[in-house]
């Protein structure tokens, strides 16, 4: 009798798996040693990855509370700077108070003294005073408060600051409190 090349056992299998209509799979058959040695070497390089991840995961959390720790740190010595640049204001106030049973026309010198002295400080953190008036209006600049008629002004000009803006553009502490001359029409 000829053999197609199939060895008995394998051939049996076959028969047994079409009579019945049952599939074989792949956990039924012998894995060959071949096979079982890539496995163990896949296996090897999973485990390998998965320790790579978690190496990388607790980097990635180490890297973060760094990261927080560095900006609480830095904020409090920004506070801190901004703070200190404010001392000398107090301490010009304090004296102003101390001798105000003095010249009132000296005190109100002092007081104007010690706002600028403020504001200058202000745009030295780059909050610069904006009080102008008698400029076209300006959403991003200024804030409209009233809307007035008044001949004189050109429409949609600012008649009178009510409140100093500080800072410009994406830097504003706050806008500019004005009232505007209404159109003419």
């Amino acid at each position: 009798m000829a053999t197609t090349g199939k060895s008995a056992e394998q051939g049996t299998a076959s028969a047994d798996a079409a009579g019945t209509g049952a599939e074989s799979g792949p956990q039924d058959a012998p894995v060959p040693a071949v096979g079982q040695e890539r496995i163990r070497e896949l296996e090897a390089k999973v485990a390998d990855f998965e320790d790579r991840w978690r190496r990388a995961m607790a980097d990635a959390d180490n890297q973060r509370k760094r990261h927080a720790a560095e900006l609480r740190a830095e904020r409090g010595a920004e506070r801190a700077r901004v703070a200190a640049a404010f001392l000398p204001i107090i301490d010009n106030l304090e004296l102003a108070l101390a001798h105000a049973g003095a010249d009132p026309t000296a005190v109100v010198q002092g007081v104007l003294a010690i706002r600028d002295q403020a504001v200058q400080l202000l745009a030295g953190l780059g909050y610069g005073r904006d009080d102008e008036s008698a400029v076209p209006f300006d959403p991003a600049r200024h804030e409209v408060v009233a809307v007035v008629d008044d001949p004189d002004a050109e429409p949609n000009t600012v008649t009178r600051v009510v409140r100093p803006g500080y800072g410009t553009g994406g830097g504003q502490l706050r806008p500019t409190a004005v009232t505007v001359a209404k159109p003419r029409g």
